[in-house]
């Protein structure tokens, strides 16, 4: 349950006008109450309100107080602008706040605590809160020079109750300090000081354990009658002690036995342990020796990037339960060796499911030799540090020399280029560290199977190529086949798991003229590799290499007109309208679309289709997403007047800005700077990228959220996983995807998926879009299933930007708009 403030706001005003009403609503988004001022703010009276739901007085589904980025503002203390809709069918904006939250299963039981006498206590929960905690109660009679004893304390020295026994007797089961327990009795029973004193005590069973012995004067009459108090058994505190010297005696011993670099830390990046080589190493990079107990960030404060890369490791530690990772042991400019870091998790309790991560250790060893030989820079330069594959530099330098040679009576050269099929699901599975591995041995065994006169290389992630030299095109087909057979049969074990894929791959087959650059072989083999893999996967398309019809290649061509662009801040943007399709709603919903200008009018436009995969193969893609954020929120900027009426402002994202850590950040600031909220812009990502990546989706939909963005799933229904994205991922919007929309009008299978997707989408709080809606028949079974919102040229075709300008109204002050 909710207890919610909403107040009148006016945007001409420096604050609300004063009107305001309280409205209760549970979970469900129930009117449980409203006070006597609703009908003055909402335009309902209180009786009209509760027993409803909240969604009949807001303007529309977006401005719904439990979705998700308007939940994460509310419960972080922030006033939220949303739109109502008042009882006589107007339009106004509303300020709300959140007042009281608690769950709908929280209602306090009526109960009271009074305080007890301890003479009423029972003596069998005595007993019991003596079994449970180890103790035990005595009680000594100075005049009769008598002692008694609770049953806790027999229990402890192992003796029946009430056997028979002195004083004298009773110390005997201490193995120490007898003459000090005579002197503490007797100074308590003449001065009344207490006393408290450890003792190592050995049980009627032999047993040792560590006890504390503790006593005070109890007085009567203001003379001391009674000493008591109690003996408290420690053992298990002992025998952790003991553990922990033997651990750390172990740990020690195992560590200064180890020549890599070992160390440990708890969640505050304070030292726990490191052996010598790590803290000379150390020492000799950054000038200060580390000992147990230094916050290793205020060690490296003086170094302001290897303090941020060890931050991110060291975190990354905390939540994976291991990774491994190659890079130089420091970051500092030079030639600094190659060491191989493997993290490991530290917990309070390893074999519990819920166990608490305490710290982190990581081992480090030096792994020069891989990518060195006799640590030689000229082979790190041409070579990968994790497969030591030749590089992308040394295989296209390669790929020209062979072009180069003259053959004579050669039976020709191929390209194999090859990409792993959903390599992500293994980053997922098992981290990057296992990712790491797993090419390494892949790499080695594609290696050792590989012809002596053929170079394989790895020029990315999860890419390689293979250079097929002096062979005939039937061999070289069956060379590729071979290499996708190895693939899909090579399984790799990490911690008892069984990690396997398969692997697209394109075969470009290249004759004794082929004149063309490495780059440009290499694109047309990416090419038909993208084709296998768009085909299905663990195939191979094979082609012989076609000049292009120009001196340069269109993806030469375009990737000029992309970077021209780009670095005029010349992108040609235009919109296209989100229709409500169900019922009416008040305000501009709009996706932007992107052009690259040419040399020429309209027709010389770049259209998606034809620079998106040139700004992706090129690296251009993450740069293209900020330049269309940018230049569209300029634009907004120098039209204030479409402030009140611009509820959604779609962008699409590329996977280089899915997976960019710093998109989140490059949003927050533009918008900091902008006069336009945050919760009307919405950033759409693809399916195909969530159901690739979904930890890397999900880290940006909270960041998102966080600073008040909303998120749509584009494309949704193209795979299997659509479902379960819709109801899990933590999105706002489901984009249905044009596959569904194509034959939803006489395609009954359509139909249901579409049914199914927007009930699991509303189900979950989010709104549906229907895209693609091309005729008069799928516009009707969209507003029959109920969908929210429809886009598509039969609605609205795309526009320039500029048509969004609001039209000019004639006022007797002046003209506004236009």
């Amino acid at each position: 349950m909710k207890e919610f403030v909403i107040q009148r706001y006016r945007a001409d005003t420096s604050s609300a006008n004063g009107r305001s009403t309280l409205l209760r609503i549970d979970d469900e988004g129930k009117v449980l109450f409203a006070d006597q001022n609703a009908e003055a703010v909402l335009g309902y009276e209180a009786s009209e309100l509760v027993g409803g739901v909240v969604h009949r007085v807001l303007a529309s589904r977006e401005d719904d107080p439990f979705a998700p980025v308007n939940r994460h503002r509310i419960e972080s203390g922030q006033n939220v602008l949303v739109t109502f809709r008042h009882k006589e069918g107007f339009f106004y904006t509303a300020s709300i706040s959140l007042r009281v939250s608690m769950r709908d299963s929280d209602e306090a039981a009526s109960a009271r605590i009074t305080h007890q006498d301890s003479s009423a206590i029972d003596p069998r929960l005595l007993r019991s809160a003596e079994s449970a905690a180890g103790f035990g109660i005595w009680e000594l009679d100075i005049a009769s020079n008598q002692i008694t004893w609770t049953e806790g304390l027999y229990r402890l020295l192992e003796l029946q109750p009430c056997t028979d026994m002195s004083p004298e007797q009773a110390l005997f089961y201490c193995q120490n300090g007898q003459e000090r327990i005579r002197a503490l009795f007797r100074r308590c029973a003449r001065t009344g000081a207490p006393f408290k004193i450890d003792l190592d005590i050995l049980t009627a069973h032999q047993r040792r354990i560590r006890a504390t012995l503790s006593g005070r004067a109890l007085k009567s009459g203001g003379r001391v009658r009674k000493l008591g108090g109690t003996l408290v058994d420690h053992t298990g505190e002992m025998q952790r002690d003991e553990a922990r010297t033997r651990a750390e005696q172990i740990l020690n011993a195992t560590t200064a036995a180890s020549p890599g670099l070992i160390a440990a830390v708890d969640k505050n990046l304070n030292l726990l342990h490191c052996n010598a080589p790590y803290a000379r190493l150390f020492a000799s990079i950054f000038g200060t020796t580390p000992r147990a107990g230094d916050n290793l960030s205020k060690l490296l404060e003086k170094h302001p990037n290897e303090r941020h890369l060890a931050e991110q490791l060291w975190r990354r530690a905390f939540e994976q339960d291991s990774f491994v990772v190659d890079m130089p042991i420091t970051q500092q400019s030079g030639e600094w060796p190659i060491y191989e870091f493997h993290y490991q998790r530290l917990t309070d309790s390893p074999s519990s499911d819920k166990s608490e991560t305490t710290g982190a250790v990581v081992v480090a060893s030096d792994t020069s030799s891989r990518a060195s030989n006799n640590g030689d820079s000229e082979y790190r330069y041409r070579h990968d540090p994790i497969t030591g594959l030749a590089n992308r530099r040394e295989f296209t330098a390669r790929l020209q020399r062979s072009k180069e040679q003259k053959h004579g009576e050669s039976a020709g050269n191929s390209l194999l280029y090859l990409n792993l099929d959903g390599f992500g699901h293994i980053s997922g599975v098992a981290g990057s560290g296992a990712c790491d591995r797993y090419l390494r041995e892949l790499a080695s065994s594609l290696d050792v199977r590989s012809r002596p006169q053929d170079t394989l290389s790895r020029l990315s992630g999860d890419t390689f190529a293979m250079l097929i030299e002096n062979c005939a095109e039937p061999a070289a087909r069956k060379i590729a086949d071979d290499t996708l057979n190895l693939i899909r049969n090579f399984v790799f074990q990490w911690q008892g798991s069984q990690l396997q894929t398969t692997a697209s791959g394109g075969l470009l087959i290249m004759d004794k003229n082929t004149s063309a650059e490495p780059e440009q072989l290499l694109g047309q083999a990416a090419d038909l590799c993208h084709d296998a893999k768009t085909s299905g996967r663990n195939r191979v398309h094979t082609a012989h290499y076609s000049r292009p019809k120009t001196d340069a290649s269109d993806g030469n061509e375009y990737v000029d007109q992309i970077r021209k662009a780009l670095d005029k801040q010349a992108l040609i943007l235009e919109f296209q309208s989100l229709k409500p399709v169900a019922s009416a709603t008040w305000g501009d919903r709009i996706e932007i679309l992107c052009r690259i200008p040419g040399n020429g009018g309209r027709e010389r436009w770049l259209q998606p289709d034809q620079f998106l995969p040139v700004a992706e193969r090129f690296d251009l893609a993450k740069r293209l997403d900020r330049q269309v954020i940018l230049q569209t929120l300029t634009w907004l900027g120098d039209h204030r007047l479409l402030e009140p009426r611009l509820k959604y402002c779609g962008f699409n994202l590329s996977l280089a800005s899915v997976l960019d850590d710093t998109f989140a950040d490059f949003m927050e600031s533009v918008l900091r700077v902008s006069n336009y909220p945050a919760e009307c812009f919405c950033l759409e990502i693809r399916e195909a990228h969530a159901t690739q990546h979904p930890d890397e989706v999900t880290v940006l939909c909270d960041a998102l959220h966080r600073i008040g963005c909303r998120v749509a799933l584009d494309g949704a229904g193209a795979s299997v996983a659509s479902f379960n994205m819709a109801s899990k991922l933590p999105v706002d919007i489901i984009k249905l995807d044009r596959s569904l929309m194509l034959r939803l009008g006489d395609d009954p299978v359509q139909q249901i998926m579409v049914e199914a997707l927007h009930r699991i989408a509303q189900g979950s709080g989010k709104v549906t879009v229907a895209t693609f809606i091309e005729n008069d028949d799928i516009l009707r079974k969209v507003r029959t299933l109920g969908i929210h919102y429809g886009q598509g040229f039969r609605l609205c075709p795309p526009k320039p930007l500029a048509e969004l300008v609001p039209m000019a109204v004639d006022l007797a002050t002046g003209r506004i708009g236009g």
